[in-house]
């Protein structure tokens, strides 16, 4: 197994190779700009220190969101075109469950919350029983509106970061790892759990829409 991990789903840009026991190579930049114009380079400065090429890797595997449309579209066209041009599987993985999973590995054991910036004052968020099983689909509120219901838990993730008043007990990582994202994809493969197919999981409308109301221009 070369398995490659990207994830654009929060403002990290992160690659990873995993070999199926360990992570091989790995870049993370924070940038919620430039995802675009980062991811490509990382790719390729993670096969360059890992000394192999693309032809090498066997499967790929996307954080799937929830995530802001312009980012997480980044990362879900490159994986797919990855696995297109290699001929190789690609599998979805939610971006919240490897925030766990590394949430887990950095000793935390749960129950725990991850919430991540979904912007427009709300954060992308979902519950846990331990680093490994999330209890019920992710969803999008205003902090304020999920408080209470997360009160005496820690909450992992830029999300918390970002509200301190309402996640009193925010905890780290901030941003997801593709070295988690692939660790957890090896394991859920390796005993036999089906992963998400590669398509984004948005939980809103995109913030660009067509205008309404637009005039009709039409030739005399």
């Amino acid at each position: 197994m070369l398995l490659l991990a990207v994830d654009t789903a929060t403002p990290a840009v992160t690659v990873a190779l995993y070999d199926g026991t360990a992570v091989v190579a790995e870049s993370s930049q924070v940038d919620a700009r430039r995802h675009g114009e980062l991811l490509l380079p990382a790719v390729d400065r993670v096969l360059g220190e890992a000394g192999t090429g693309l032809d090498a890797v066997t499967a790929v595997v996307v954080g799937v969101g929830p995530g802001p449309y312009t980012g997480l579209r980044v990362g879900l066209v490159t994986a797919a075109t990855f696995g297109s041009v290699l001929s190789v599987p690609v599998h979805g993985l939610c971006t919240l469950d490897a925030l766990a999973y590394a949430a887990g590995r950095s000793g935390l054991e749960g129950p725990f919350a991850v919430a991540t910036d979904a912007r427009r004052k709300e954060v992308y968020w979902a519950r846990y029983e331990d680093p490994r099983t999330r209890t019920g689909e992710p969803a999008v509120d205003r902090p304020a509106d999920i408080a209470e219901r997360l009160a005496g838990l820690p909450v992992v993730g830029a999300g918390a970061a970002l509200y301190p008043d309402a996640f009193p007990d925010a905890r780290g990582p901030e941003h997801v790892s593709a070295g988690a994202l692939a660790a957890l994809a090896a394991e859920r493969l390796a005993a036999g759990t089906q992963l998400l197919p590669p398509q984004p999981l948005y939980l809103r409308r995109p913030d660009a829409q067509v205008p309404k109301n637009y005039k009709v221009v039409t030739p005399k």
